[in-house]
Formats: C-alpha cells, sequence, structure tokens
C-alpha cells in the first residue's frame, strides 16, 4: 500500500505560517487604540514637578509693548510668580486659532504669560503678534529649536505651567481650545495659584 500523497502543510507549519499575521494584528489594534482611544495632550512629561530649564533666550527684536521693548526670556523670571509659557511660531496654523484665547488669559494679572518663538522669523513673528495682539509679558526666541528641546517640546504648540517656585507643574500638548481653556488650562492655574 502507497502513502496517500498531500499537499497541505503539517499543523505545526501552519501555526508558523500565520504567526506573523497574528503579531501583525495585535500591533494594528494597539496604533489603533492609541490612535483613537487616547488623547494626545496627555502625553507624559518628564519635566512635570523639575524645574524649568535654566535658558537664556533673547528678546524678539523690535517687539515693543506700552512703548517698552518686550524682554527676552530669564529664568530668574520665573522665581516668586506663577507664569503660562506657551511655544508658538507664526507658521504653525493652531497658533492662530488659540491666539485669542492666549489673549484672553493675558488680562489676568496674577500671572505672567510667556512666550517661546520657536524656528520663526522675527518679521513673520511680530507680525503674528500685530495681528492677533500681544498678550506676553515676555517672549523668547528660540531660533533654533535647542531651547524647546529642553522643555521637553514634542510640536507647537505646547503650554505649560511653572509654579512660583519655578517648578514646571503642568504641560498641555496641542492648542489651546475653547474646550480645554476654562474646564483644563484654567483649572490648573488655580491649583499653582493657590
Amino acid at each position: 500500500m502507497s502513502t496517500p500523497v498531500t499537499d497541505a502543510p503539517p499543523r505545526s507549519r501552519r501555526w508558523l505560517v500565520a504567526l506573523p499575521l497574528i503579531f501583525f494584528a495585535i500591533l494594528a489594534a494597539l496604533f489603533l487604540v492609541r490612535l483613537y482611544g487616547g488623547d494626545p495632550s496627555k502625553l507624559p512629561s518628564a519635566l512635570i514637578g523639575r524645574p524649568a530649564p535654566q535658558t537664556a533666550l533673547p528678546a524678539l527684536p523690535g517687539l515693543v509693548r506700552d512703548g517698552v521693548q518686550v524682554p527676552g526670556l530669564d529664568p530668574a523670571d520665573f522665581k516668586g510668580k506663577v507664569s503660562v509659557v506657551n511655544v508658538w511660531a507664526s507658521w504653525c496654523v493652531p497658533c492662530h486659532d488659540e491666539a485669542p484665547l492666549l489673549t484672553e488669559l493675558g488680562k489676568d494679572k496674577r500671572l505672567q504669560l510667556v512666550g517661546i518663538n520657536y524656528k520663526d522669523s522675527p518679521d513673520n513673528a511680530r507680525r503674528f503678534l500685530g495681528r492677533y495682539g500681544n498678550p506676553f509679558n515676555i517672549v523668547g526666541v528660540d531660533g533654533n529649536g535647542r531651547a524647546s528641546i529642553e522643555w521637553g517640546v514634542y510640536g507647537v504648540p505646547e503650554t505649560f505651567i511653572v509654579g512660583r517656585d519655578g517648578t514646571i507643574v503642568y504641560k498641555l500638548v496641542g492648542p489651546v481650545t475653547p474646550a480645554n481653556f476654562d474646564r483644563v488650562l484654567k483649572a490648573e492655574i488655580e491649583k499653582a495659584l493657590k
């Protein structure tokens, strides 16, 4: 008697063939959960609870407020005040959307609003602030992006709250929006002001 010839692989080989497909399906599922199920503004920051970076930044040339040149960023400016630090650029579309909310926030005299202008030309940055109004007490120029790396910036815009002791207490990844302005950002500012 002869044994029948079959083209089907043994069972153990079928599992080996299916294993890469199973692995790919698991990775795709994890990717989709992170893409659609996660809040990108809740990315972790290793800087929460640590001192704000001690990087001085030059002033934006020609930016004047109330007839006086707006100063650049000196890390000593964080001591004794609650500060909201916003990393922005004129070429950043969400930065245009959040500008009116930052202008509103800039009216709160209990805090100082600090801008870090990220990889921007001085003319475009001044034009941007001329268009929307300058809410910032301080504007530091980060022309090469190195200071933003020290702040742990993923991309513009990002907003940080620095407590009176100079420690970063909160980080908002992405733009300030009507949805997160009162519920998240102002709530975190109130915590820092206590």
